[in-house]
């Protein structure tokens, strides 16, 4: 085995040339980072979003910097339109080597207001509809005896503020469900983690940066000292999705510039 180890080409093991990526919610924010970088590593990726044709910017991003993309039309809130786009990933590339599932909705509000439609409404996006991915796509890796699911949960999920209440369980539930998934799919092959991003500049989190002082606040809360520019969860994603991240399943990656390893607060306004 150490013989093994050691005939590795180690400059090789981020690369994911030959492999079939998807990336639900890439037609804006992280997923399509996620998308711009997986494509950039050799892969050949197909965006998906209910925004089609900002996954179909995205597919033009990719080849216009010489990568290879393809642009669907998924509602994650809906099994049958999940359900209908692995089915065509499948038929068009008889394989999907990994899945990175973004989509997600953050309602801003205290838990004693909201409603049941509205916590309804953040549940069935944020994780059921992760669920009904990872279902889809797990059935087909397991089939396969090989592929890598990346998640997205969120700092959140462990330090949570007001009016973050149902968002956050969403995410600290995501978590959770990648590690139960990934020890029933191990056996076959397969790998499943999430990634916990901090504050990143998205449209999600449009309505902070634009509040000056919240901005503000944010940024000084992590260790860093500023926000994540989208292109920096890029990274990471490529990494679980990668042979370099081999031996990694069931495991939550914190990308928070150390958010949560660190005490303090600030009250926004909601």
């Amino acid at each position: 085995m150490e013989t093994d180890r050691l005939a590795i080409d180690y400059r090789t093991m981020f690369d994911l040339s030959g492999r079939v990526v998807l990336v639900v919610g890439g037609g804006s924010g992280i997923g399509r980072a996620a998308s711009m970088g997986v494509a950039a590593a050799g892969a050949e990726c197909v965006v998906a979003d209910v925004d089609l044709r900002g996954a179909q910017e995205t597919a033009v991003q990719i080849e216009a910097a010489h990568g290879r993309a393809a642009a669907m039309a998924v509602d994650v809130r809906s099994t049958d339109s999940v359900g209908t786009l692995v089915e065509r990933v499948w038929s068009r590339y008889g394989r999907i080597d990994g899945l990175v599932a973004t989509p997600a909705r953050n309602l801003r509000k205290p838990l004693l207001d909201y409603t049941d439609a509205e916590f309804d409404q953040v549940v069935d996006l944020n994780l059921k509809g992760t669920f009904r991915v990872a279902r889809a796509v797990g059935t087909k890796m397991k089939a396969q005896g090989r592929g890598s699911m990346v998640l997205m949960s969120s700092m959140r999920a462990y330090s949570v503020e007001p009016g973050q209440s149902i968002y956050a369980a969403t995410k600290a539930g995501i978590g959770q469900l990648a590690k139960g998934l990934a020890t029933e799919l191990a056996p076959h092959g397969v790998r499943v983690n999430a990634i916990a991003p901090g504050i990143v500049d998205t449209p999600l989190t449009a309505p902070i940066t634009t509040h000056p002082e919240w901005n503000r606040a944010y940024a000084s809360r992590s260790a860093l000292n500023r926000w994540a520019h989208v292109s920096e969860m890029a990274g990471p994603l490529v990494f679980l999705i990668s042979d370099a991240a081999s031996y990694i399943t069931a495991t939550v990656l914190h990308a928070d510039a150390g958010w949560t390893a660190i005490d303090g607060r600030y009250d926004p306004p909601v």
